[in-house]
């Protein structure tokens, strides 16, 4: 969950703490945020990054105090398009627009603008393209300088690499448009660029929206063909979510709405998969699992209500789990 805590993308005391309690509290796994991989793909100017060098000493601070916790560390890398240089959301979240102090030019497939009266992003270039995929390689080899041993390729909820392979927002005719084969190019692209550098004994991970919610749109059956795709390049896992690149679509929100996406790709494709959204209790992620829906559960408002959900669900479902030596009088 993006914190829109950092000042030039810094990591600071704050992600410390907020990652470090998830830890403690028994993750198995823990993706940091939407991390950007150059200035111009962050959401806003609160924004996490991993664009320079110098970003480097406050995540190996972090990733060490995980890994000294029991969790993996892994990092989400991710440009923004055309949803870059807003305001967080307690600042309002709106557009900052041209000539306003810390706005900046967003780029984008095609120039459309995510919303009726916003901002009309630039359409990325062949020169543009190629930055962003080196922008990509650099994130991901700073994340290996920096210990993290998992890397998620962002391609979801609206953002550049999901705008690309949406037929609502790429309207180009060009090698990177038209075709749903042209459409996935840059994500096929950036895993290729991406694993010039990661490990392959590491997990590579693709986050996707696996519909549009809107006709014409991005659909599950296009999710499953990318996924196939995406599991010839050696990616790992799925992470499957939906929605983000269409305004005021209506989505059929309720407790675990979003897995049967997940279960889809998983069996169709042939590829594992985690399974997201509105997974609140034990029982819901134990059956998940069990039952085969999915690989892997990874939580994010539940985490923030509850840093230590993993500690109670075990005891919950009746599975001896370490607790940190000084919080061991609260566990029984």
């Amino acid at each position: 969950m993006c914190q829109y805590s950092s000042q030039d993308g810094f990591a600071n005391d704050w992600h410390l703490v907020h990652l470090g309690s998830r830890a403690v509290g028994g993750a198995g796994l823990i993706l940091l945020e939407a991390t950007a991989v150059s200035p111009e793909g962050r959401i806003t100017p609160d924004d996490l990054g991993i664009w320079k060098d110098e970003h480097l000493p406050e995540l190996k601070r972090i990733v060490s105090f995980l890994e000294a916790n029991g969790s993996v560390a892994g990092i989400q890398l991710a440009h923004a398009g055309r949803k870059a240089s807003h305001r967080a959301p307690w600042k309002g979240g709106n557009a900052l627009h041209p000539g306003e102090e810390g706005a900046w030019t967003t780029v984008a497939p095609s120039a459309i603008p995510f919303q009726e009266g916003g901002i009309t992003p630039v359409a990325l270039d062949q020169e543009g393209i190629r930055k962003v995929l080196a922008d990509f390689k650099a994130a991901a080899a700073r994340a290996l300088e920096a210990g993290f041993k998992v890397v998620e390729i962002h391609g979801a909820h609206g953002y550049l690499l999901h705008e690309f392979f949406s037929p609502l927002s790429n309207h180009r005719t060009d090698a990177y448009g038209a075709s749903f084969e042209n459409r996935v190019r840059l994500l096929l692209e950036v895993v290729d660029s991406v694993q010039e550098v990661w490990p392959a004994e590491y997990p590579l991970f693709v986050r996707i929206s696996a519909t549009d919610w809107t006709p014409d749109g991005w659909n599950e059956e296009d999710s499953v063909a990318l996924a196939r795709l995406l599991k010839e390049k050696g990616v790992d896992l799925i992470d499957t979510s939906t929605g983000g690149n269409v305004p005021k679509v209506r989505i059929p929100v309720g407790p675990g709405y979003q897995v049967r996406f997940a279960e889809k790709i998983k069996k169709e494709a042939q590829i594992m998969t985690g399974a997201v959204g509105m997974i609140t209790t034990a029982q819901e992620a134990e059956e998940i699992i069990s039952s085969g829906q999915a690989d892997v559960v990874l939580l994010a408002r539940e985490l923030l209500r509850d840093p230590y959900f993993p500690l109670r669900a075990a005891k919950q479902l009746g599975v001896e789990l370490e607790w940190p030596a000084q919080y061991q009088r609260a566990r029984d």
